[in-house]
């Protein structure tokens, strides 16, 4: 059974100019990334459609471009099924998030506003205070912290496609289950590593914000790799 995120009312707002299919496709990525449909849990229409209390077209229009983009799979008869990504599609994923990674790094250090850059710091500064949270709570605000620094620096490069691209490369991240903060140690070397991107940022070093925004994603497949050897 899918997990709900805690506080959600799991219906769809109405309204926006959005279709409704759009709207529960939107729902169901972001229910993957917030971790309420983890690798192997199974999507049944009836039941997608029951949570966000709309009917059953707009969640199978949903649902098939899911499927269409990967993330689903049927599951013998009985709705699909979350996939669960094999180490060759774990290791094409992190390549191209080094390589995405490192470009926003780089056209932020070009681009990037002082209020930026001051958010970044911002952001930094509770990722940091995150680490004193109850155990229970620190990976997962940690990995929503990690994810928020990741996009407001996308935002600052000032690229639309690579914004976007960046966007649906966090839909397959969302596959992977744990979040690498839950390995020994990863929560003090990754305030490290964002500190050196974040002041190659502020000091318009564009080659060397690219080159530490790639390190820092190769030490997050180190971990990732880490956490599959355990399952």
């Amino acid at each position: 059974m899918a997990r709900r995120p805690a506080g959600s009312s799991g219906t769809i707002a109405r309204g926006g100019g959005v279709a409704l299919g759009e709207a529960v496709f939107r729902s169901l990525c972001e229910a993957l990334q917030a971790g309420s449909y983890r690798a192997g849990d199974r999507l049944r229409e009836e039941e997608v459609a029951q949570r966000l209390k709309v009917s059953r077209t707009p969640v199978r229009e949903a649902l098939g471009r899911l499927a269409a983009r990967g993330f689903v799979a049927p599951a013998g008869g009985r709705g699909l099924i979350v996939r669960n990504l094999d180490i060759s599609e774990v290791l094409e994923l992190y390549a191209m998030r080094e390589i995405m990674e490192g470009a926003a790094a780089r056209l932020a250090a070009e681009h990037a506003s002082q209020p930026e850059i001051d958010a970044l710091r911002d952001i930094e500064q509770a990722f940091v205070e995150a680490s004193a949270t109850d155990a229970a709570e620190m990976a997962k605000e940690m990995a929503r912290l990690n994810r928020a620094f990741h996009e407001a620096i996308c935002r600052a490069a000032r690229n639309r496609y690579l914004d976007n691209a960046s966007r649906e490369l966090q839909d397959w991240i969302a596959l992977l289950g744990p979040t690498t903060f839950t390995v020994a140690g990863r929560s003090t070397t990754s305030h490290g590593e964002h500190r050196k991107i974040l002041d190659a940022i502020a000091t318009r070093n564009g080659d060397k914000a690219e080159q530490l925004a790639r390190a820092h994603i190769r030490e997050a497949l180190r971990c990732r790799l880490k956490l599959l050897q355990k399952q």
